[in-house]
């Protein structure tokens, strides 16, 4: 009777690790998932300021139409976009172009000192900070995610669990990160 309560106290236990790593996947997984809604948030968010931001540069430098038609396509295809390869990119062409929106706004002092200029440019700089805060969450959470579909005793249970490492998030490459070139 002993010998019996051992083995059911061993298979119990095995029963309980393999349910505890299939819910840490699984939980792991859906936290990217989450983290990756967060992104698509805030980029929505900073997505609505942009034609606000625009329209307001536009009234001072109205000359100025292809930086315009540069944040306009970039925010296009922003809110076209989908996956985070995808998603990512169209991050990194947002930013290039608002980088140059807002380098061309330097050149009009009075386009500076305009009181809705500069919420609009508070209000970016916050939501390009809850952006930077949900890349690095995301980025965070893949990492874990990563880590333990790669690692033993849990990569046992990844494919059961159906669920795969997942790409992180990466805005742009190293030679997009130049600053924009304003000609006037």
């Amino acid at each position: 009777m002993g010998s019996t309560l051992i083995i059911v106290a061993i298979i119990a236990l095995v029963l309980l690790f393999i349910v505890a790593s299939y819910n840490r996947l699984v939980k792991l997984n859906v936290s990217v998932d989450e983290a990756f809604s967060q992104i698509e948030v805030q980029l929505k968010r900073r997505s609505d300021l942009i034609p606000n931001l625009v329209e307001t540069v536009k009234g001072y430098a109205a000359h100025e139409s292809g930086t315009f038609e540069k944040v306009v396509a970039a925010r296009a295809k922003a809110t076209t976009a989908s996956g985070v390869a995808d998603v990512a990119a169209a991050d990194g062409m947002v930013t290039q172009a608002l980088r140059g929106l807002l380098a061309v706004s330097e050149n009009y002092p009075d386009l500076k000192a305009s009181t809705n200029f500069l919420a609009l440019q508070e209000e970016l700089s916050t939501t390009e900070n809850k952006v930077s805060f949900a890349r690095q969450f995301y980025n965070d959470n893949v990492r874990s995610l990563n880590s333990a579909v790669k690692t033993f005793p849990s990569n046992l249970f990844a494919g059961w669990a159906k669920v795969t490492s997942r790409e992180f998030y990466v805005v742009d490459d190293p030679a997009n990160r130049q600053a924009p070139n304003v000609k006037f």
